[in-house]
Order: C-alpha cells, then structure tokens, then sequence
C-alpha cells in the first residue's frame, strides 16, 4: 500500500511538471487564499485576546451589586423602596453563604489630597483587604494592603499610575505623603497599570484605594455603595447570586427575585458573552478567508479537469490494462492535493512572514499609555490559527479534486481510446 501511494504522488509530481506555468499560476491562487486564512484568524485572534484580557481588567470572576428600589411587594412593604446597603451585611453574608470565596464593600468619593502648597482632587475608593486579588489591582512598586493596616487603622494608601502623576507630578510616588482632611497618608504601593474597559465609576489607573476602616474613621463614610464577592465555583454563579439576595432581602426586606432591588454586574456571564463575541468574529473571519481560498480551489479543479480531458487516451489505456476506477480516481485526487498541498506551503510560509513583518496594530496602547505595545494587536499565528488554516486547506483540495477524479474513473475505457 505505501509503494502504491508513493507511486501515485510521484506521478502526480510528474505530472504536474510537466505543465509547470500552469501548476504555478494555480497554486499562487492557493497561496493567495491560505494566506488570507491565516492572517484573519491570526487578526481575530488577537483581537479576541486583547478584548478578553480588557474584560477580565475589572475583576476575576467578580459579582458587584448595589442597592436599587423594590418592584416586588414583600414583607407588608410597598414596592419603591429603597435599598441601601449596610456594612453589617458583609458580615452576614461572609457568615450565611459557604458558597462566597471572598466579598468586599466598597465606597467612593472625591477628596482632596494636599501635597505642599498644592491641594488635587481625586476619586477615592474605600475597599476591604479581599478587593485586591478579586478585582486584579496588581502591584508595580511596594505593596497591597494587609491585615495589620485594617486593624491598626493606618493612614495608608495605594495609586494607580495616573493617580500618582495627577497626586505628585513626576516625583517618585511610593512613600511619599499627601494630606487628605487634615490627616497624613502615605503611599505604599502604585499599581502596575492595566487595560480595563469597564470604568467601575474610576479606571483603576486613576483611583486612590484606602483600607474602608480608615475611610470610614476619615470621611465618615459608614455605610458601601457596592458590594463585590467572588464565588467558590464559578459556574455556580447564578446560585450563589440567589443565595446572597436571599441574605440581603432578609435583612432589607425585599423578595430575593426581585433583580431590581439589588440589580448586579456579573463579571463571570460577561465574560462568556466576550468569548462567544470573539468565537463568531473568529468563524466570521474564517469564512471570509476559506471563500478567498476556495477561490484557488476552483482554479484546482479547473486545472485538474483539463488534465483529465487532456489524458483521456492515458486513462482508456490505464483502464484496458487492468486499473480500477479507484485507482484512477486516487490518483487523480492526489494530484490535486500535492498541488494544494504545495500551494499552502508557500501560503503558510509567506503568511508567517508577513505576520511577523506587519507591526502590531493598536487597539488599546494609546488609551492606556502602555508599554511594549501591550493591548495591541499582534499577528502571530498559533498552533491552532495553523491546524484550522490546514484544516480548511484540506477540505478545499478534497472537494477541488473529487469531481475531476471521479470523471476520470467513471470514463469508458473504449471511448476513451478512441478520444481525439
């Protein structure tokens, strides 16, 4: 069986030779569409890359709720109530619900950070020690908060990057103090910056965080705007959601189903929706390149049945000599294949080349001030941009091939003889 197979692509080799300006112009058709195939999945896939990693920017697998108004009557109350959130819940909910990885409150407000003679505004975010790691706020310089700031008080803070020029111009951040409300606060961490395309009331970049029971003492600041927790399993989202409303309506007075009262932003559904976007501009892409190559399929199979008319006598002789129609139509499919084949070759290499010639193309370098072009686009086909792209490849040479072969093998061998 391998003899007979080597025998038929050495034929096919052969044969194709034979007509090499023919074969050449055809297979620049497949280099043509095989290039174009691996650079739109190579473009789709950085782009869907870049959008996740910008999504996933405002937390890891966070749910963040805040207080609404009722549309549901419950408990003797009228809908219209409003809900307003205590920090005593995130107590209970740490306490009532097992399926909670971590949970934090968060408030915000605008204060004024006095550094000298200059005095600057800037959001403040007050947060509990589990915020950090649910939310991403990576550490560029110094350090997060710990446990010992919470409980000692301290007048500690950590900055964006944006917030730590804005704070003190181009000085050195960390360690450095500002007074806010006639207290000192020092700087003891600036966070490494981020891509995130969800402002959450401040770009991360931008904020001042503070541990909550510090604010609290500062601004009077008693009660969250939000609350943000994170599931133990996150394909349980949904129940752990229900199990929280169920603790919030309890203490609040409103029914757990009702989505107005405590309306929420999961992270984790929204991420699904991001990666079903990137997986149909991924298949969109894809089609559009598989049409451009079959577009060089069609120039195959053109070529491929001008061989069979032009070797009509060849296939008569094959014929009476004893061949059988599968071996007929073998050999005329692997011919069209080697010709693919060849083709997607050169399409594969000058794809690869061209990808790494083209300079990444920017999405979200300019927004977010990055470095190293982090947040563009790179055209760098994977592994997988080049089992798909020789998938595709495949099926075209198969189908470009199959009719020309199988007119081959269905000829009459005596009428084929007689062909002029």
């Amino acid at each position: 069986m391998f003899f007979f197979f080597k025998e038929i692509v050495v034929q096919g080799w052969q044969s194709l030779l034979r007509n090499r300006m023919r074969s050449l112009l055809t297979m620049l058709g497949i280099v043509w569409g095989l290039t174009s195939v691996v650079l739109l999945l190579g473009y789709g896939e950085g782009l869907g890359k870049e959008i996740i990693v910008a999504d996933q920017g405002i937390g890891n697998a966070v749910i963040h709720l805040w207080g609404g108004q009722t549309s549901m009557q419950a408990g003797g109350q009228r809908a219209g109530k409003r809900v307003r959130f205590k920090y005593e819940d995130i107590d209970a909910i740490r306490d009532e619900v097992p399926s909670v990885k971590a949970v934090s409150a968060e408030a915000d407000d605008t204060v004024g950070f006095k550094v000298g003679s200059r005095v600057v505004s800037n959001t403040v975010k007050a947060i509990d020690l589990p915020y950090g790691p649910m939310r991403r706020l990576d550490i560029e310089e110094g350090r997060y908060f710990n446990e010992a700031d919470y409980v000692e008080h301290r007048h500690v803070m950590v900055l964006g990057p944006d917030a730590a020029k804005k704070i003190f111009g181009t000085q050195p951040a960390l360690g450095l103090t500002a007074t806010v409300q006639g207290q000192t606060f020092e700087v003891i961490g600036i966070l490494r910056r981020k891509i995130q395309d969800s402002s959450n009331n401040c770009q991360d970049n931008s904020c001042v965080f503070m541990p909550y029971a510090t604010v609290r003492d500062l601004l009077d600041m008693h009660d969250p705007d939000m609350i943000l927790f994170q599931p133990v399993d996150r394909t349980q989202n949904k129940q752990t959601l229900l199990a929280v409303r169920t603790v919030l309506g309890r203490i609040h007075g409103f029914d757990p189903k009702d989505e107005k009262a405590v309306p929420d932003w999961d992270t984790i559904e929204n991420s699904q929706e991001m990666r079903n976007f990137t997986l149909g501009l991924d298949v969109l892409l894809g089609l559009i390149g598989a049409l451009t190559l079959g577009v060089g399929g069609v120039g195959v199979m053109n070529i491929m049945l001008v061989s069979v008319t032009e070797r009509t006598r060849e296939i008569g002789l094959r014929k009476a000599l004893g061949a059988r129609p599968r071996q007929i139509l073998f050999q005329f499919l692997v011919e069209a294949l080697v010709l693919t084949f060849l083709g997607g070759v050169v399409g594969m290499l000058v794809a690869t080349a061209l990808a790494y010639a083209i300079p990444p193309m920017p999405l979200y370098s300019d927004l977010y001030k990055t470095a190293n072009s982090e947040g563009d686009i790179l055209l760098r086909p994977s592994v997988m941009v080049m089992t798909v792209s020789f998938i595709v490849l495949a099926l075209v040479g198969i189908t470009s091939g199959f009719w020309p072969a199988l007119k081959a093998a269905k000829m009459n061998p005596i009428e084929a003889l007689r062909y002029e």
